[in-house]
């Protein structure tokens, strides 16, 4: 359902040092638009298009490319359901199962086999049924404030929200069940919307991508430190920074990967990528979350920070073929996610043509123009611009952020102001 940058490229460099040719198909469910135009991109080998919902159109579909098919993977997270309708009609392929993609794209089932497997690894939580005053009650004395109010099934902190209290649970609560359905709506979602809260945990947030081959067996990408906006002062749950190598030693190191481990074995993922957020309390790992498909922007820090093909990788652990990781890194890479302060109508914009000047600047992807609507992420907002630095020295790398921090200024307006901003634009 998505054709990620640098897809092609690392199959075609895979296919060169083999001497064998491997081609992409990109399976695409008929239900949904294709509004990209994915199938006239010219590097593309092959479009199937049919309705995942129906056995016998999938079947048909994939009749003429049967002994063909090398490997299957799904890098979208919104996808992760369809991925599941296609599995059972590619059962000679080493793939995950269904119901553990279905279990890590639904984070109450998640939840479940992680307590039942290893209850340390995870914090209390519960599902919410509805915003009553009967239902808010239960939640609080089972989860306790402050807690997490999210979804059970969507990425990037979309909708994510913390209540210290009564009144803002059921404020947040309020929110979340009226907009979750247009939501999932627009990521062309199929499952149902669902909102679980969780206890609070205030620790610091890392990240860690890891291969599972067929028979169980892991391998680990590095650690990658995540600071959040709540931890910068501001009033949402996203990824702020993504920085990797970290500098935490190596017997703290192991003890994350223990936890990742347990949580994958918990779900029982096999012939995949395992994307797992944990969360460092002391001494003591908590598992966040934990998705079949890769973190974002992981092909790209690995990439830059110690030559890891991520993408290749991928498509290894499941031909099978052992990942390819560098025991040593050449530097350190960041990407940095820009949310305006406020929400509102986007009027100026500065500083970024002069983040391009940084010596530690790779690449920028501006999302947002002015005129376009600023929101957070846990209303549902994107970024304003995601941006990627490396430096092969971390003292290097950490000033330019700081300096990346400084230069950018994206102005807000209020509601009077935005109206009189569009009807100049227009």
């Amino acid at each position: 359902m998505s054709l990620p940058a640098g897809v092609i490229e690392s199959v075609r460099k895979f296919s060169k040092e083999n001497k064998t040719e491997y081609k992409v198909m990109l399976l695409w469910d008929s239900r949904v638009e294709d509004a990209k135009d994915r199938h006239k991109n010219p590097d593309l080998d092959l479009y199937v298009s049919c309705d995942f919902s129906k056995p016998d159109k999938v079947i048909e579909a994939l009749a003429p490319y049967r002994d063909n098919l090398l490997a299957i993977t799904c890098r979208s997270e919104s996808s992760m359901a369809r991925f599941a309708e296609i599995i059972p009609h590619v059962p000679y392929l080493r793939t995950p199962t269904s119901e553990s993609l279905i279990t890590v794209s639904d984070k109450y089932e998640m939840r479940k086999r992680m307590r039942a497997y290893n209850p340390k690894i995870t914090p209390k939580y519960s599902l919410v049924k509805s915003n009553s005053e009967e239902e808010r009650g239960r939640i609080a004395e089972k989860v306790g404030f402050p807690m997490i109010i999210k979804p059970t099934n969507m990425a990037a902190s979309l909708f994510v929200s913390i209540c210290y209290h009564e009144e803002d649970l059921e404020k947040t609560l309020g929110f979340t069940f009226r907009s979750l359905k247009k939501a999932y709506a627009a990521d062309n979602r199929i499952e149902s919307p669902k909102v679980i809260a969780e206890e609070y945990m205030d620790g610091d947030l890392y990240s860690l991508d890891s291969y599972v081959d067929s028979r169980g067996t892991i391998y680990h990408c590095p650690l990658v430190k995540q600071i959040t906006a709540k931890k910068i002062g501001h009033d949402d749950f996203y990824n702020h920074i993504q920085m990797t190598p970290t500098g935490l030693k190596s017997s703290t190191v192991e003890n994350a990967r223990k936890a990742a481990e347990d949580a994958i074995h918990a779900v029982g993922l096999r012939s995949s990528i395992a994307h797992t957020e944990l969360m460092k309390l002391d001494d003591e790992w908590k598992i966040v979350e934990i998705g079949g498909r890769m973190g974002g922007f992981r092909h790209l820090l690995h990439e830059l920070s110690c030559d890891i093909d991520h993408t290749l990788n991928d498509i290894f652990i499941r031909i099978p073929k052992k990942p390819v990781i560098p025991k040593k890194c050449k530097g350190y890479a960041c990407a940095l996610k820009w949310f305006a302060e406020k929400e509102g109508v986007i009027t100026e914009m500065k500083g970024i043509k002069k983040i391009e000047q940084l010596e530690s600047f790779n690449s920028i992807n501006v999302k947002k123009k002015v005129g376009d609507k600023a929101i957070f992420a846990r209303n549902g907002g994107r970024s304003v611009f995601d941006l990627f630095l490396y430096n092969a020295e971390r003292s290097k790398l950490l000033a330019d952020i700081r300096r990346a921090e400084q230069l950018v200024n994206i102005k807000v307006a209020g509601r009077k102001k935005a109206v009189a901003t569009e009807k100049k634009l227009k």
